[in-house]
C-alpha cells in the first residue's frame, strides 16, 4: 500500500483570458461589420405637400376559427363595416391566421370583391 501524499495535478492553462479575447473579438466584428449594404449616394425621400396625413391602413383580421374583426366590429358587422368603407379603400389588408383553410380565405376574398373592395393584400398574423 502506498500511503504517501498523492502528486498534485498540474494546473491547466487559465481559460478566462481566452474567453475575454473571444468576446472582445466578437464585439469588434459586430461593431465593424456591415449589416445592410450602404446606398451608393444619399437619397432624400419625398415630402407630403398637401398637408393631409396619410389615411390609416385598413386591416381585416381573420382568426383561426373564421371570426372576423375590422375597426372594432366583429363577425358579420365587420363585413358590413368593410362594405361601408369600400369606396374609400384603395387596398384592404387581410391578416388571416395560419390555421384558416385556404378555401375559406378564398371565399372571404370573393365576398369582399362582391362588397366593392378593389384590391386585397393578404398577410399572415406574424407580419
Amino acid at each position: 500500500m502506498n500511503f504517501s501524499t498523492p502528486k498534485k495535478r498540474q494546473a491547466g492553462e487559465p481559460i478566462l483570458p481566452m474567453i475575454n479575447v473571444v468576446f472582445l473579438l466578437l464585439i469588434f466584428f459586430l461593431l465593424s461589420s456591415q449589416i445592410a449594404p450602404r446606398a451608393p449616394f444619399a437619397v432624400t425621400p419625398p415630402e407630403l405637400e398637401s398637408g393631409e396625413p396619410p389615411t390609416p391602413e385598413a386591416v381585416l383580421f381573420m382568426a383561426a376559427d373564421g371570426q372576423l374583426h375590422f375597426s372594432g366590429a366583429e363577425g358579420g358587422d365587420a363585413l358590413a363595416a368593410v362594405a361601408a368603407q369600400a369606396a374609400e379603400l384603395e387596398v384592404l389588408t387581410l391578416r388571416a391566421d395560419a390555421g384558416v383553410p385556404a378555401r375559406e380565405v378564398a371565399a372571404l376574398i370573393s365576398r369582399l370583391r362582391d362588397a366593392g373592395i378593389k384590391a386585397v393584400s393578404l398577410t399572415g398574423t406574424g407580419s
